[in-house]
């Protein structure tokens, strides 16, 4: 739920995409490190995902993992 009532349309798109495709997938880390991802401020991640900016190291695989699986099709939606 948190992916997808984020507080800016574009982050409730790519976050909740990203959840649809892999949230299933993802052991404990990447689950606590993605619940900590959420706590960040949507305008950061706007930026991280859309390359704007380099995300902090921590959050360096998930980010990449989120532009991957999160922005799928994206385009042509």
């Amino acid at each position: 739920m948190r992916s997808i009532r984020r507080g800016t349309k574009e982050m409730d798109i790519v976050l909740s995409r990203y959840a649809a495709a892999r949230l299933e997938m993802l052991d404990s880390e990447m689950l606590d490190l993605y619940e900590a991802l959420l706590e960040e401020n949507d305008q950061d991640l706007y930026q991280w995902v859309s390359g704007q900016v380099a995300p902090p190291a921590r959050f360096e695989v998930l980010a990449a993992d989120i532009v991957q699986h999160g922005t799928a099709g994206a385009a042509t939606k």
